[in-house]
């Protein structure tokens, strides 16, 4: 049997507390929100709760199940002039 993983991408200082660009996790099944709690498990530091999601580049909200091959990114929110 063939497990197809998810990649999980961090963007800006998401990626620098996670010390990797990307990573791979088993969320097949899994809402946004459920991935969200396993990370922290893994990455205590993160704090996910006010970033963005992108599931296989669209954004994603908390209750979207994940199915195995999609990607996931995280984007930290965005401020500026």
């Amino acid at each position: 049997m063939v497990i197809y993983m998810n990649k999980v991408m961090f963007f800006a200082h998401l990626r620098d507390a996670v010390g990797e660009e990307s990573v791979s996790f088993d969320f097949d099944g899994k809402t946004i929100a459920e991935a969200k709690t396993l990370i922290n498990e893994k990455y205590p530091t993160l704090k996910l709760d006010t970033v963005m999601t992108a599931v296989n580049e669209e954004f994603a909200a908390n209750d979207e199940v994940i199915k195995a091959g999609d990607v996931i990114a995280f984007i930290p929110p965005v401020s500026g002039g």
